[in-house]
């Protein structure tokens, strides 16, 4: 059986992840709280602003950004979009 989680993104006990997504307290958090669907839609936008705004994942500056935008993606909060991005049509 599916490990479960009360998703902190979706408010719903959704699958959980089958393991934390990197090491120390923040990735214990995110496999407590959060759902492998909220981790993929983060996983998603996430590349979306790197690739987007073109940012260097070695620059402490782009992985702070990129930390803080993920908590507030995962609050429900508004996050940063890339700037002209458009989806791509089905």
């Amino acid at each position: 059986m599916a490990r479960t989680v009360s998703c902190r993104k979706l408010k719903q006990e959704l699958p959980g992840l089958d393991m934390p997504p990197f090491p120390g307290p923040k990735g214990l958090e995110i496999f407590e709280n959060i759902s492998k669907q909220a981790w993929a839609e983060w996983m998603t936008h996430q590349t979306t602003l790197i690739n987007e705004m073109r940012l260097n994942m070695m620059d402490l500056t782009a992985r702070t950004y990129l930390s803080e935008q993920r908590e507030k993606f995962f609050d429900g909060e508004e996050v940063d979009q890339a700037e002209g991005y458009v989806p791509p049509t089905e």
